[in-house]
């Protein structure tokens, strides 16, 4: 009896228990959910004051409004800055998080030149599976750490190293584009972006993959499913959660693509490694080194030497993350900026000839390796390159998310809001940049550039977080350009309406770059050739 009665007490408490556990879980969760309706209803009333496109809806905000498909998003985008060009910023809400869209050169130095604003956008924790905390995606602290320690691999007396590399891969490039000459317009986009990715491999890992000889390698095709993923990944909000995106046929595929990039980079670094080793062990041979005088080190050398404030190196996955970062980085923003840039002249027959003519005076008829020297000469091919990056810049957009409370055009922007800076809109703002439509690289003469914001023209971010390879995008950016053109007339096939520009990570022509190319001729007669209009 006794027995019974303890048993019916147990199963009563363990019911009023269990009850009392839904309760305090029902209860945490309707607080937390008040908590956040509170935040949300906050923030709604602190930034009620800044302009917007239209009336949001709650919760959901402008996210109805906005195109779901990634090129008609980005031209919803620039529509709007161009309509409220007038306005100093505007406000979105994408569903219950605010944003900010700066575009004036005044309003985008608040955000870039502050040493506090540094954190990056909420959608760079879709890059992290790949490239993990490196110098893109960390904050704070490590951040800082990281950007002292890699500060000098990128000083130009050691970029000068990577020149043969960028010689040799722009020459096999030069060799797979003779077969288009005098034929009809090819799509010359793929072409230069698996150069690009030979020369950032050789230089980040000191590892020839041969991408332009053998584009069907397991590495090279990684690398691309593996970016438009995080694309994709970036656009769908429903994939946002890990587990339930690896129940997806794209997440099982994005896992194998991550273990296959990982693999060949720590693969690479091992092998390093042991040549270090093997170096240190023959000092006081007649071996000699192992790194070639030729080639000189790897960014991945100089990683494995690299030490913080207190003497302490990179962990091996550290070394991995620095890497991969700069495979991620070093090859699509320059590719795109090197296709851009022959879209322009092929578009703009006048001005490639001025650069046809520096050409002829820096390298004659030769068609020699280029030199550091050759590179500090071809000044007008520089000012091509500033204006190029003007009008497509690269990265078309990026974002910050604010750490605490700041002011912007005399509104208050609130912690956690999104600060979307939309390169693109503030290189076409025509207080700086009259007829910003037109490709002018004169506008980049220092006395035309006198008294211009220094904030306007951002096409590597600005401030702390500016982009550490910029020497060396400019330098690849050259030396490939004047290879091209040494041995190429490059003429354009397309209005500036038929390239379907999608702005994602990097500015993108949907529809390619159709070029035409001859053989190349001093003539003046080759001005005869009408390009395509850009209207």
């Amino acid at each position: 009896m006794t027995g019974l009665w303890l048993g019916l007490v147990a199963q009563k408490l363990f019911v009023w228990g269990a009850a009392s556990a839904v309760s305090l879980a029902g209860a945490t969760l309707l607080l937390s959910v008040l908590q956040m309706l509170a935040s949300y209803a906050r923030k709604w009333l602190q930034m009620k004051p800044i302009p917007t496109v239209a009336c949001a809806y709650p919760l959901v905000g402008h996210a109805l409004l906005m195109k779901p498909n990634s090129t008609e998003f980005f031209q919803q985008l620039i529509q709007y800055t161009e309509e409220f060009r007038h306005m100093p910023l505007l406000k979105l809400w994408i569903g219950p998080v605010p944003m900010v869209v700066l575009y004036h050169a005044e309003n985008v130095e608040v955000i870039l030149a502050s040493s506090k604003q540094i954190d990056k956008s909420f959608v760079y924790k879709f890059i992290q599976p790949w490239l993990g905390l490196g110098l893109l995606t960390s904050t704070g602290i490590k951040w800082r750490s990281r950007r002292k320690m890699l500060t000098p691999t990128f000083h130009f007396t050691i970029l000068e190293d990577f020149l043969d590399v960028m010689n040799e891969q722009a020459k096999i490039l030069v060799n797979k584009l003779e077969k288009h000459v005098n034929q009809e317009a090819f799509n010359c986009f793929f072409y230069i972006t698996l150069c690009a990715l030979d020369i950032i491999c050789e230089t980040a890992m000191g590892k020839n993959i041969g991408a332009q000889s053998n584009e069907d390698s397991k590495y090279v095709r990684a690398v691309y499913r593996m970016s438009d993923k995080i694309f994709r990944r970036m656009k769908m909000p429903w994939l946002w959660l890990d587990l339930w995106y690896l129940m997806f046929k794209e997440g099982r595929e994005h896992k194998r693509d991550l273990k296959i990039l990982h693999t060949f980079t720590k693969n690479v670094i091992a092998e390093r490694v042991n040549e270090m080793k093997t170096n240190e062990e023959s000092k006081g041979t007649d071996s000699g080194p192992v790194f070639s005088k030729k080639k000189g080190k790897a960014f991945l050398d100089l990683l494995l030497s690299v030490t913080d404030d207190e003497g302490n190196k990179l962990s091996p996955e550290d070394i991995r993350e620095e890497v991969d970062t700069f495979m991620f980085e070093g090859h699509d923003t320059t590719a795109s900026a090197i296709n851009w840039s022959l879209y322009l002249l092929g578009s703009y027959p006048e001005i490639q000839k001025k650069v046809d003519n520096e050409l002829d005076e820096v390298f004659g008829k030769s068609d020699r390796p280029v030199d550091l020297e050759d590179l500090k000469q071809l000044k007008y091919l520089d000012l091509v390159i500033k204006e190029s990056l003007r009008i497509f810049p690269p990265v078309p957009l990026f974002a910050r998310r604010l750490n605490e409370d700041c002011e912007v055009a005399g509104y208050k922007v609130v912690k956690g809001t999104e600060a979307v800076i939309v390169p693109y809109a503030l290189h076409r703002d025509p207080r700086y940049f009259p007829n910003p439509e037109e490709f002018q690289p004169e506008r980049f003469f220092p006395e035309n550039a006198q008294g211009r914001h220094p904030y306007s023209y951002v096409p590597f971010s600005a401030g702390p977080r500016n982009c550490i390879g910029q020497k060396f995008a400019v330098m690849e950016e050259k030396t490939i350009l004047s290879y091209i053109l040494r041995q190429f007339w490059v003429e354009s096939n397309q209005k500036r309406e038929e390239l379907g520009l999608s702005g994602e990570l990097i500015l993108r022509p949907n529809n390619g770059i159709w070029i035409t190319l001859k053989r190349r001729n001093p003539d003046e007669s080759q001005l005869c050739t009408p390009a395509v209009p850009l209207s």
